[in-house]
């Protein structure tokens, strides 16, 4: 439970079934580290609300520590990727390794190897079935009803094991539904807004200046093309992502980052939201991470038509997937139509209709206009 009205409302639909019940909250980020207190994050506030819940529920609750584990797995790699002129995505990882990962592990070390428990969570997300080419049955991850709050984004880098021990109680749900019920059950978090952001850094600061703390500067140029007029400097690649607005002092008009060149540890800039320089025509990722056990589908081998996300909040969109003969384990992404704002260390996510097959970070994209 994190003590937000999903994972509250979550619990209490598995209260009402024949479920032994016991809630987890995890903690994955000391404070103490930047502050030298254990103050932040507002971990004490969700702490307290799934304590409020649990009670009213008669459900016995814990708080775990995977803060450790978290630094180690999640932070320090996203923390390289931002020095290398990457953007990263720490909540998809944070479900694989943490979650998914060192959570699942630690309840199954403590259980009955013969009955080992589920792990439900408020996530948005279905569950399904796919009929393997020997017969067997496979777990699948699916979209939940409502597409709005679909989450299998951040799911995607799950194995069918996990999945296979998890629960999704939203996934037939609404997001209005979950909010009429947990007022209608007079839950403690029914009002409760929406959590925005990372949780190491919390809704009260800039990114750039939690960052600061952990990377020292390395001023570069900003550079607006086709001109290759110096515009401005900046202070480290990990401030700017593809795409972004660049506010550069004097500057009447805005420009926008079409590309970040870690070699000259330069920031390239267009004018105009739509400037043919923001798109891409394909990308190309890492070592794919299907959710099935086995080999990559046949069909990669001459182009597999999926539809695709390489950001949360974007529609999904028509593409061919390859196999990246350069980097084994690795596709290669045509977009049906060019997209805007790709960035390398992103994640790009494939479906089959409803059903989620897996992702592979971004490691570079080609562009419909070359920065010349």
């Amino acid at each position: 439970m994190s003590g937000g009205v999903d994972s509250s409302v979550t619990a209490k639909l598995l209260a009402e079934k024949d479920y032994d019940l016991s809630a987890i909250f995890m903690r994955n980020w000391d404070t103490r580290d930047e502050s030298g207190t254990d103050k932040g994050c507002e971990w004490e506030k969700d702490w307290e609300d799934v304590q409020l819940v649990c009670k009213m529920l008669d459900i016995p609750c814990a708080m775990t520590d995977l803060s450790r584990q978290y630094w180690n797995s999640v932070f320090e790699p996203s923390l390289a990727d931002w020095k290398s002129g990457f953007t990263p995505n720490p909540d998809v990882w944070c479900n694989k390794e943490i979650k998914f990962g060192a959570l699942l592990r630690r309840v199954h070390q403590t259980a009955d190897p013969d009955n080992l428990p589920w792990l439900a969570t408020g996530h948005w997300a279905a569950k399904g079935r796919h009929i393997a080419s020997d017969g067997s049955l496979l777990p699948t991850l699916r979209r939940p009803r409502d597409l709005s709050k679909d989450q299998t984004y951040y799911l995607s880098s799950i194995s069918a094991d996990s999945i296979q021990r998890a629960l999704f109680p939203l996934a037939d749900f609404t997001k209005v539904e979950i909010r009429e019920l947990a007022e209608k059950w007079g839950l403690p978090t029914a009002k409760r807004e929406e959590s925005m952001g990372l949780c190491f850094v919390g809704e009260k600061r800039r990114f750039n200046d939690f960052l600061a703390q952990y990377l020292q500067p390395q001023p570069g140029s900003i550079v607006e093309h086709p001109s290759k007029r110096v515009l401005g400097t900046h202070q480290g690649l990990w401030n700017y992502t593809i795409g972004q607005g660049a506010k550069i002092a004097g500057l009447k008009d805005r420009v926008f980052v079409a590309s970040k060149d870690v070699s000259t540890n330069t920031v390239n800039v267009v004018y105009g939201t739509e400037n043919p320089a923001l798109y891409a025509k394909s990308v190309w990722t890492d070592d794919f991470s299907w959710i099935w056990a086995g080999q990559p589908p046949e069909a990669l081998k001459h182009g597999m038509k999926v539809r695709v996300k390489t950001r949360h909040v974007m529609q999904d969109v028509g593409c061919t997937a390859y196999l990246d003969e350069d980097c084994p384990g690795g596709l290669r992404i045509i977009f049906d139509e060019p997209q805007k704002a790709q960035a390398p260390g992103q994640i790009a996510v494939l479906y089959d209709g409803t059903w989620c097959l897996g992702c592979g970070r971004i490691r570079d994209a080609e562009p419909l206009v070359p920065l010349i």
